[in-house]
């Protein structure tokens, strides 16, 4: 088995296991994740946070990026432009959301694009070492490398189910490990540095 078709079949199995969650276990994890993130993590005034809009299975982060905003966050969310490319608009209240790529939702062109310090990043699967399996496109790694291109170093969060955890995720010199996950179990640091 080749790596990218190792790294498919542990991305189709663990997303597999997450779809078959019920809609309630997904909700209380969800909520039981926004207490653990609105408790484990800081951020200053202004500091910029991407969050996500849920999509299919994933854990709803909505709760937490308003706690976090209520903190003084300045909120934003991935919107894909091409196949190669997302940025980063600005999420505020009451902003009217369109369609931005991958079935999910965020702001309009009008919005401002912001540079992350923290980021909450989906993802199909993580193991014990912060290496994560995204949805196979590839835009968050990139969009990462950008930001580094530019001398920042984001801070990156994974977020996922427990049942998301895997042995060892394959992975390449050009993917991003995190720095940590957040589950319904709790915030849990990687040794690990951009």
């Amino acid at each position: 088995m080749t790596f990218i078709e190792e790294k498919a079949k542990l991305r189709r199995d663990t997303l597999k296991r997450r779809d078959a969650m019920t809609a309630e276990q997904r909700v209380e994890a969800s909520f039981t994740i926004a207490e653990h993130g609105a408790r484990e993590l800081s951020i200053d005034p202004g500091t910029i946070v991407s969050g996500f809009m849920p999509i299919r299975s994933e854990p709803d982060i909505r709760p937490l990026m308003a706690t976090l905003a209520d903190r003084g966050a300045r909120l934003c969310v991935p919107v894909i432009l091409d196949r190669e490319t997302i940025v980063f608009r600005e999420l505020v209240r009451g902003a009217e959301l369109v369609a931005s790529g991958f079935g999910t939702v965020g702001p309009g062109p009008d919005a401002a694009v912001l540079d992350p310090a923290l980021m909450l990043v989906p993802l199909a699967a993580f193991d014990g070492a912060g290496n994560r399996i995204g949805y196979g496109a590839g835009h968050y790694d990139r969009a990462i490398g950008r930001l580094i291109a530019k001398d920042l170093r984001p801070h990156l969060v994974g977020i996922a189910f427990d049942l998301q955890e895997i042995a060892a995720v394959p992975f390449h010199d050009h993917d991003r490990p995190l720095h940590a996950v957040l589950t319904e179990s709790g915030l849990r640091s990687f040794a690990t540095a951009l």
